[in-house]
Formats: structure tokens, sequence, C-alpha cells
């Protein structure tokens, strides 16, 4: 782990400064409380693999918060009193050498600290998505909720994404977003680039494939992808 954190620092050193990638605005709420426990679904069964490379997921908000603003369960991603997001982190997930990834490796499930929420709630604004992808994702690579979280916000810090506004308002392809992104991403092949679209084409999720030494590698042939021709739209939402 601490020969990770040295890449991702050279990362963050020799990064451009991003453009609108993240949170166009964010407030914390003025206070947090513990969540309930909640009893893992029946899906959420443990599996222990060997851990192959990882994925950075990035959620594209103004997407996700269409149709949400007034759902109390993202009232702090999409009811804008606490923020205005752009791409926020979905997630750094370990992945195997097949479509069969790691999940759920703690048994039983260990809370999240407030003080480990409150560190990340501006770039994963869902106290509830923490505490998830700590116990499905985080128990599967690092030993306590703060190193997971660590590692997957100097990540997150360290990509720069383009101006989705202006590209929003113009027609785009699957293959011009990734060669854009890897055009302000040195060293990034946009082999290493997956997008994630609903049915009618608007972009849900931007997910980088990265290695166990957590630089970009080309995804794995599992990630199955459109040609690059598809159409992609990007909804504004501000």
């Amino acid at each position: 782990m601490r020969g990770a954190a040295a890449l991702i620092a050279t990362m963050l050193a020799l990064a451009p400064a991003s453009v609108l990638a993240q949170a166009y605005q964010c407030r914390m709420p003025e206070k947090l409380s513990p969540l309930p426990q909640d009893k893992r679904g029946r899906d959420a069964v443990k599996r222990v693999v060997p851990v192959a490379g990882y994925t950075l997921a990035l959620s594209w908000s103004p997407e996700f918060c269409r149709g949400r603003q007034d759902d109390r369960a993202q009232t702090l991603q999409c009811s804008r009193r606490f923020g205005e997001f752009g791409f926020v982190l979905h997630g750094l997930w370990p992945e195997g050498k097949t479509a069969a990834y790691p999940q759920y490796c703690a048994t039983p499930p260990s809370p999240v600290p407030l003080s480990v929420v409150r560190q990340n709630l501006c770039i994963m604004p869902s106290q509830r998505l923490i505490q998830h992808q700590w116990d499905k994702h985080g128990s599967c690579m690092a030993r306590d909720p703060a190193r997971y979280f660590q590692t997957a916000r100097k990540l997150y810090q360290a990509i720069n994404l383009p101006d989705m506004e202006r590209l929003s308002r113009r027609p785009l392809t699957q293959g011009m977003l990734k060669r854009e992104i890897a055009r302000l991403n040195p060293g990034m092949p946009a082999t290493a680039i997956a997008f994630k679209a609903n049915g009618r084409g608007w972009l849900q999720e931007v997910r980088l494939c990265l290695g166990m030494d957590y630089r970009p590698r080309a995804c794995p042939a599992h990630v199955r992808q459109p040609r690059g021709d598809t159409p992609l739209k990007i909804w504004r939402g501000l």
C-alpha cells in the first residue's frame, strides 16, 4: 500500500488541472448520524478471488439525479441543497482475472467511521453508498475503510475529465469521448476507458481500467463495449 501511495502522489503531481471533472459545489451537512446496520441482500455472497486489477468508476451526477431531485434517499447528491455535482466517485473495485470479481470479503461487515464518511462526502455524496462500497469492494483490497477511501480519493483527484458542458452541446460518439479523456490524461490509452450508458444513449458512468500498480491499462476482454461510433449524449442538468 505504501508503494501505491507513492505512485498516486506522482500521478497527482504530473496531472494538469481538472476541467469540470468533479463537484461544481459541495456543502457539507452540519450533522451526520451513524447508519442503521442493514442486512445484506441475497446476492451479497462472499467471494474471495485473487485481485488482478481495478476499476475506478465515476458516475455522471446530472444524469443520475434526473428525476431524483425529491428522492429522500438521494438528498445529499440530488436535492441541490448540499451541492451541485459533476462526476462523483461511484467506487474503486478490485477485479479478478475473469468476470468473477472479489466481493464482501469481511464477515461480519464493519461500519465506516463517521470521520471517514465526512472526508469523502464531497466526492461520494451518499452515506449509504460509502458504506456499501466499503462492504462490497473495499473490504477485498484494504485493511480498513480509511485506507480504502484514501486510495480511491487520490485516484479520483488525479483524473482529468473534459468540459462536459461543451461536449453536451455537440454531436458525440463513445470513441470521441474516449479520445478526449485520453488526451487530457497522458499515459492513459483510450482502450483503458469504458462507458456505461442507458438504453437511450445518455452517459451514466465513466469506468477506468487500472492494473495492479493503479496505472491505466487496456480493459479486459470481458468488459464489453459498443463500437466507437456509437452515439453518446450528455445530460447537463444545470
